[in-house]
C-alpha cells in the first residue's frame, strides 16, 4: 500500500514539526516554503526580501528553553534560559539536521492554490498548484497541513487614525522595525502595548529624546524572571499549580495574580491600569518597560485621537510634538491560496483549533493557528502528531454535531471567563489544559498515578516540576526512550547557563528550584489519598 502524500505549507517551527510527525506515522511529506531558508519568523533579515513579517535584531524569546523545546530534542544545557533569536535559529537548524528534515522541503516555492479534488467526498484528496522559478506545477495530496501561522500578515489599521496621511514625520508598522538607530534624538509615539509594542518602546527610549507609549486598554505586564530568579513559565506551568487552580475559585486566582503583578509595580501608578481582568486579554511580557517608565524615558498615553502634520493629539486632550510613529498593532492571518470560502469563513470555529468540522473528509489541518498561554512549538507539535494519526486512519474525529457542540462549549467558556471579545479569542488556550486535551486524542497524556507506582521519582518531577514537552513522549505512540532522562535533568539544564561563577562554599543547588522535595512528597501522598477516597466513595 502506497504511503499517503501530505502537503506541508510553511517551513517554520510548526512546519518542521509537521514534517517529522508525518515521517513518524509512515506518511510522505512534501513541504512548500516560499523563502530560501527554514525558520519562518525566526529567520532574521536586516533587509526583508519578502513581505512576510520580520523580527527586530534584539528579539529574545518570551518562553524559556525547557518549555519551548521540541518534545524529543532538548536544547543544549549551556543555552541561556531565554534565547536570542540567533540562538533560536541555531536550535531550529540543529533539530532539522538531526532528523533529516531538509530533504523534504521545496524552497522558494509559492503555493498558489489549494482546492478539493473532484472526488473529494470519497477520496479526501486535494489539488495543490505551486510555483517555482516562474513555473507552476500541479500536485495531488491525500492531506494538507497549513503551517504558515498567524503572523503572516500585519494588522495596520491606518484608517482608524485621523490625520495620519498628512503627518509629515515617519510612520511604520513594527514588523519593519529592526533597531533603534533611526530614532536617535527623536520624539516617538509607539501605538499598542502588546509584546512588540513594549519591546520597541523600551529599546527606542534608550536613544530617543522621548517615547510615548499609547494604549487603548492598558496591559498586565509579566516579567521573564520569576520568584527566586527562576524562569516564569517553568515556575508557573506545573501540574501541581494547575491542580490548585482547578480547586480554587476563578475570582480568587485572578485576584492573587493581579496582586502578585501589582506587588512588582502598581499598574495604575504606571499608567498601565487595564479595563479588563487578568487572563481576559493577552498578557504582555516585558522586563524593561517598568524601568523605562519610572525613569521617564517612556511616558504612557491613552489612545491617539488624531495626528496633525507635526504632532499627535491623544484622547485625554493632550498634544505632543513628534517625529515618528511605530504601529505595534499586531498581526492577522491570511491564506490566499485556500479556495474554499466555507473554510475561510469559519477559521475561528476549528475543532480543537485544528480541524474544520464541516469537511466531508478530515484531511485538512491548521497547525500553530492558536494563541497558547505558553510556548508555540510544543502545542503545534502535538497538533501535528494528532493530525497525522487522523490522516493515517489511526484516529477518528467525532461526528459533526459533537464537534460543533465542543466548539460552542469552548466559546461559551471564554465568555463566562470574561474574555475581551477580539478576533483571536477562540484560538486562545490554556497551556497545560490544551496540551493534555490534544495528548488524550493521541494517547500520550501521562498517566501519573501509574507512574507513581512504577517510577515515583519521575512522577513527582512531572507533577511538581515544569510541565515540559518531554512529558508527552513518556508513553504511548511516539514514545521516546530519552524522555525520562530529559525530565529528570531539566532543572540542571535550567541552572547550567547561570552557573558561570560558582563559589566553592556555595550551597545553592537545583533542589532550591521550585518546591523542596520533602514537601513535594507529603503533598503528593495527600493528593493520592484524596483520589483513593474519591474512588472508594464513588
Amino acid at each position: 500500500m502506497r504511503a499517503k502524500k501530505i502537503a506541508v505549507i510553511g517551513a517554520g517551527v510548526s512546519g518542521l514539526g509537521a514534517i517529522k510527525s508525518c515521517l513518524e506515522e509512515g506518511l510522505e511529506p512534501v513541504c512548500f516554503e516560499k523563502n530560501n531558508d527554514i525558520g519562518g519568523v525566526w529567520n532574521y533579515e536586516e533587509t526583508p526580501k519578502s513581505r512576510i513579517p520580520g523580527i527586530y535584531k534584539s528579539l529574545t524569546c518570551n518562553t524559556s528553553k525547557e518549555m519551548t523545546a521540541f518534545s524529543d530534542y532538548p536544547m543544549p544545557d549551556h543555552y541561556p534560559n531565554y534565547l536570542h533569536h540567533s540562538k533560536m535559529m541555531e536550535y531550529i537548524r540543529m533539530y532539522s539536521n538531526h532528523f533529516g528534515l531538509i530533504k523534504y522541503i521545496q524552497f522558494q516555492t509559492k503555493v498558489c492554490s489549494v482546492r478539493k479534488s473532484p472526488d473529494f467526498s470519497s477520496s479526501g484528496q486535494w489539488k495543490v498548484v505551486a510555483e517555482a522559478d516562474g513555473k507552476q506545477k500541479a500536485y495531488i495530496f491525500d492531506g494538507i497541513m497549513i503551517c504558515s501561522g498567524h503572523f503572516n500578515k500585519k494588522h495596520f489599521p491606518l484608517q482608524d487614525f485621523a490625520g495620519i496621511n498628512k503627518f509629515k514625520g515617519k510612520y511604520l508598522h513594527s514588523w519593519k522595525y529592526k533597531h533603534p538607530d533611526d530614532f536617535v534624538g527623536k520624539r516617538v509615539v509607539v501605538i499598542g502595548t502588546g509584546n512588540s509594542g513594549a519591546d520597541v518602546a523600551g529599546e527606542i527610549s534608550r536613544v530617543a529624546e522621548q517615547v510615548f507609549l499609547s494604549t487603548r486598554r492598558g496591559a498586565w505586564v509579566w516579567n521573564r524572571v520569576w520568584d527566586n530568579g527562576n524562569p516564569m513559565d517553568a515556575t508557573l506551568f506545573t501540574r501541581y499549580k494547575r491542580t490548585l487552580q482547578k480547586l480554587c475559585p476563578t475570582f480568587l486566582t485572578k485576584k492573587w495574580t493581579e496582586n502578585k503583578l501589582n506587588a512588582r509595580f502598581n499598574h495604575a501608578n504606571y499608567g498601565l491600569e487595564t479595563t479588563h481582568r487578568i487572563f481576559s486579554y493577552p498578557i504582555v511580557i516585558s522586563d524593561e518597560l517598568p524601568n523605562q517608565i519610572i525613569s521617564g524615558r517612556v511616558l504612557m498615553k491613552p489612545n491617539v485621537k488624531e495626528f496633525t502634520e507635526t504632532s499627535a493629539i491623544f484622547e485625554d486632550g493632550t498634544e505632543e510634538n513628534i517625529d515618528a510613529v511605530v504601529f505595534a498593532t499586531g498581526y492577522t492571518f491570511s491564506f490566499p491560496f485556500l479556495e474554499d470560502e466555507a473554510i475561510l469563513d469559519n477559521l475561528h470555529s476549528l475543532f480543537k483549533c485544528v480541524f474544520p468540522p464541516q469537511l466531508e473528509k478530515p484531511t485538512l489541518a491548521f497547525i500553530g493557528l492558536l494563541q497558547p498561554a505558553g510556548a508555540t512549538i510544543p502545542t503545534s507539535e502535538l497538533q501535528s502528531r494528532w493530525a497525522v494519526r487522523v490522516f493515517a486512519g489511526l484516529k477518528q474525529l467525532p461526528s459533526l454535531s459533537d464537534m460543533l457542540a465542543e466548539i460552542n462549549k469552548r466559546k461559551k467558556q471564554l465568555e463566562n471567563e470574561g474574555c475581551v471579545k477580539i478576533p483571536g479569542n477562540p484560538r486562545r488556550v490554556r497551556y497545560i489544559c490544551y496540551m493534555d486535551e490534544i495528548a488524550s486524542e493521541i494517547g500520550v497524556k501521562p498517566n501519573l498515578f501509574s507512574l507513581l507506582i512504577w517510577d515515583t521519582k519521575l512522577a513527582m518531577e512531572m507533577f511538581f516540576g515544569p510541565c515540559t514537552p518531554y512529558q508527552y513522549r513518556v508513553q504511548g505512540p511516539g514514545k521516546w526512550t530519552g524522555a525520562r532522562r530529559a525530565i529528570l535533568t531539566q532543572r540542571d539544564r535550567i541552572l547550567k547557563p547561570l552557573k558561570t561563577r560558582v563559589l566553592v562554599q556555595s550551597g545553592f543547588s537545583s533542589t532550591s528550584l521550585f518546591l523542596d522535595k520533602s514537601i513535594c512528597a507529603v503533598i503528593l501522598l495527600f493528593l493520592l489519598m484524596l483520589v483513593i477516597i474519591h474512588m472508594i466513595c464513588h
